[in-house]
């Protein structure tokens, strides 16, 4: 994928990601101006996504054991809330569902990485 500009990410607030400027899905005209939209939301997606990916290494360095890693309990409730928020933003479930069971999946497999790598 080869985007056009960079995401704008204020430096002085790495909490707040700006998404570049785009044109609303209602009143795309054009595929051009649909793919642009697409972009623009990725590249924060990847930003958001590497911001968590930066908790997956705090969890590695705070938890007391490789044990506790994997809890089947906060995977169930993280995807339990995740669902709540998808119907309140109008994501369809069978979106939301799959795609947070693989970001878990991939975050724990990077959480018992980081700890194996710095503690194991």
């Amino acid at each position: 994928m080869c985007w056009s500009a960079p995401l704008s990410v204020d430096l002085k607030d790495p909490t707040t990601v700006a998404i570049d400027a785009r044109v609303a899905p209602e009143a795309c005209r054009s595929m051009a101006e649909v793919r642009h939209g697409v972009d623009a939301l990725d590249r924060a997606l990847v930003v958001l996504l590497a911001e968590r990916q930066r908790y997956m290494d705090a969890a590695a360095r705070i938890k007391p054991d490789r044990s506790v890693v994997h809890d089947d309990a906060r995977i169930e409730d993280v995807v339990s809330k995740v669902l709540a928020a998808a119907d309140a933003a109008g994501l369809s479930p069978a979106i939301a569902e799959p795609v947070w069971r693989a970001l878990i999946d991939r975050c724990i497999a990077h959480e018992f990485e980081t700890f194996d790598r710095t503690r194991g």
